[in-house]
């Protein structure tokens, strides 16, 4: 079975202008289980001692090593022409993270 790609066909992606807008996230929680990935983009704000999930995505498990793969690329490409990411090793979010399931953080 060939996919689209391999066909040389293309995919039309549609983008409507709210999408195209973006949303903020400067927190990302990352649960699984055995059959998916499930990522939780979060936006928290100084002083608040609430935050929403802003946007959810559920990625098959060869979804989601497609994207870490595409990110790494993309990472690379970028520090390339901009210099290094910086990130702050160790450092901890002052909430606990573990919502009762095994969990990751971006």
């Amino acid at each position: 079975m060939e996919n689209n790609q391999e066909k040389g066909q293309q995919i039309d992606i549609e983008l409507s202008e709210e999408l195209a807008e973006g949303t903020y996230s400067n927190l990302a929680i990352i649960t699984h289980s055995n059959a998916e990935f499930v990522l939780d983009f979060i936006r928290i704000m100084p002083g608040v001692p609430k935050a929403k999930v802003k946007s959810r995505i559920v990625l098959t498990p060869q979804h989601a090593k497609r994207l870490m793969l595409a990110l790494n690329e993309n990472i690379h490409r970028f520090e390339q022409a901009f210099g290094e990411i910086e990130v702050q090793d160790g450092a901890e979010p002052p909430f606990p993270m573990n919502f009762g399931g095994p969990t990751g953080m971006a």
